[in-house]
């Protein structure tokens, strides 16, 4: 199965862990963040895998290779300009028009199920199936509301404390699509997955579920989400994939 890795972002927020290394590189444990995630889609049988570079881009490149030693295939696609979370799709686009696939942000390591997630996707025939999470602080994140059939009916991108409503669940990052997905990304510009892409395909009806994920979901996005996400992992209290 073929799954995008989102791997470009500068990681500016990380500075100075980030100058000299790729913000997916940071290390998580003994390994990069990127190689547990590589890990985690092999696990759950995404082994046909493109990544966007971007900042650093050879680091990456040296360390995976064409992903053989990993046991997947790896191609990349590099970005002189970032291209924005939907628009990283535009140059690869052909390589995702023949089935299904999976978007996954590479800043965010997870330890769920990702099979329950494209099980979900296949039976509710869903063009996008989004992985939610609970969260006690939604701050700058995306919320979204699902009906009791588990179809998307709400999406709010950095809510105002106001705005925030009681059953949110976070977006994860973490999206099964269907490749007329990838008609609805704009031809140009840096559109973004959650505050353009997303919003609209659910303004126009389309099928648009939401899945919970069965287990953790952190990021390292932030300085203080970084460390958290150390102390989770050194102390146990996450299990890595």
């Amino acid at each position: 199965m073929k799954a995008m890795i989102l791997a470009a972002g500068r990681g500016s927020r990380l500075l100075p862990l980030t100058e000299r290394v790729p913000k997916p590189m940071i290390p998580i444990g003994d390994r990069p963040l990127l190689e547990h995630v590589v890990r985690l889609l092999r696990g759950h049988g995404f082994d046909d895998l493109v990544i966007n570079l971007s900042h650093l881009p050879d680091v990456i490149r040296n360390h995976f290779g064409d992903g053989h030693a990993f046991g997947v295939s790896i191609c990349y696609s590099f970005e002189p300009q970032m291209l924005g979370t939907a628009g990283a799709l535009r140059p690869v686009a052909d390589h995702f028009r023949d089935e299904d696939f999976l978007v996954y942000y590479a800043d965010n390591l997870t330890n769920a199920d990702l099979g329950c997630l494209w099980r979900d996707h296949e039976a509710a025939d869903a063009s996008v199936t989004v992985g939610l999470l609970w969260m006690a602080d939604p701050a700058d994140r995306g919320i979204v509301g699902i009906d009791t059939q588990g179809r998307i009916d709400r999406w709010l991108e950095n809510p105002a404390p106001h705005q925030i409503f009681d059953d949110y669940l976070i977006n994860g990052g973490i999206y099964a699509m269907r490749p007329e997905v990838l008609d609805a990304i704009p031809s140009s510009g840096a559109p973004d997955f959650a505050h353009d892409v997303l919003p609209r395909l659910l303004a126009e009806g389309h099928r648009l579920y939401g899945h919970r994920l069965q287990g953790q979901l952190l990021s390292t996005d932030t300085p203080e989400r970084y460390q958290a996400t150390l102390r989770a992992v050194e102390s146990g209290a996450f299990s890595l994939p």
